[in-house]
């Protein structure tokens, strides 16, 4: 039998393995193989490392191997696959909706609630190979490098951001806090759909100056972030919207903060704790909305809008 190598996550604790001779995958049933040519390391599994609370959360199928973002090449095809086929460069979805809900019938399948994610119920792209199903595999363009399509599954959870927040970016304040792959994307949708402004909350000195080469505004965290997007707000009385991608706890009360009445705050990095929110003070009395973005809008499965 032939053998490969995986980042694997085998027990309920701290830490990983790196195995070396795993069994080589195979293409069954409507699925394919993809030799892996570029991952892309989340936040999540970071979390799913260190085995913490927003780890546990997702409920893993253990053992499996890591890893939910990357592109790579088809180098075997099952049956029934009429889509792909060997030698095809894709990159890869990694929420596999069920289909049959109500909410995968009726357009919202990114919160289908039998979702399997990719690297957490199934194996996932830390390794030399995978085999997935293929309505998750996503055909790249020839002038589109395996390191970006490395990136789609970021981009598409950005693009989400800014589907949920109504697509009110144009002429609009924007707030965002996390300067990662997701945040970085959602800054650069916001500024090229004719933001006002886009300010960048970063306490991480060298991700502020991969954001400032974006043309955006960059701070760190605190109490400067309100007063500065008042400044810039004029009238308005703060930001129209803010995305919070970072999923530190401390992060999402001080964007209520920072917007104006009536702005819209959404949610997209998952906190490893509860985060209060003051009901009253921030929604009752000053009407600001808040969406969350769980994933990437895919309409219903093989959707190829987007990549969640």
């Amino acid at each position: 039998m032939c053998i490969h190598e995986g980042v694997v996550k085998a027990v309920a604790d701290r830490g990983v393995e790196y195995v070396a001779d795993a069994p080589e995958p195979k293409a069954g049933d409507g699925a394919v193989v993809v030799e892996i040519a570029a991952a892309s390391l989340c936040g999540t599994d970071r979390e799913c490392y260190e085995w913490s609370p927003a780890a546990r959360a997702f409920n893993l199928g253990l053992p499996v191997v890591l890893g939910h973002e990357a592109a790579g090449t088809v180098v075997e095809v099952g049956t029934g696959v009429e889509n792909l086929r060997v030698g095809d460069r894709v990159a890869l979805e990694s929420h596999l909706a069920c289909g049959q809900c109500f909410a995968c019938r009726t357009g919202d399948a990114h919160t289908c609630e039998r979702t399997q994610i990719l690297g957490m119920h199934f194996d996932g792209v830390f390794a030399e190979r995978v085999a997935v199903p293929h309505r998750i595999c996503v055909p790249l363009p020839d002038s589109v490098p395996l390191e970006t399509g490395a990136l789609l599954e970021s981009a598409g959870v950005a693009a989400h951001a800014i589907q949920r927040a109504g697509y009110s970016v144009a002429g609009r304040g924007v707030l965002v806090s996390g300067a990662g792959p997701v945040g970085m994307v959602v800054a650069r949708l916001a500024s090229l759909m004719g933001a006002a402004y886009v300010i960048v909350i970063e306490p991480n000195p060298f991700r502020r100056a991969e954001a400032e080469q974006l043309g955006v505004i960059t701070m760190e965290p605190g109490a400067g972030v309100a007063e500065r997007s008042r400044e810039l707000s004029g009238h308005r009385g703060g930001a129209d919207v803010a995305f919070e991608c970072s999923g530190a706890a401390a992060a999402l009360p001080s964007l209520f903060d920072a917007v104006r009445r009536e702005g819209t705050v959404v949610t997209v990095g998952h906190p490893g704790r509860p985060v209060p929110i003051d009901v009253a003070a921030q929604i009752n009395k000053r009407g600001i909305t808040l969406r969350a973005s769980s994933a990437a809008a895919c309409g219903k499965p093989g959707s190829r809008r987007c990549s969640c």
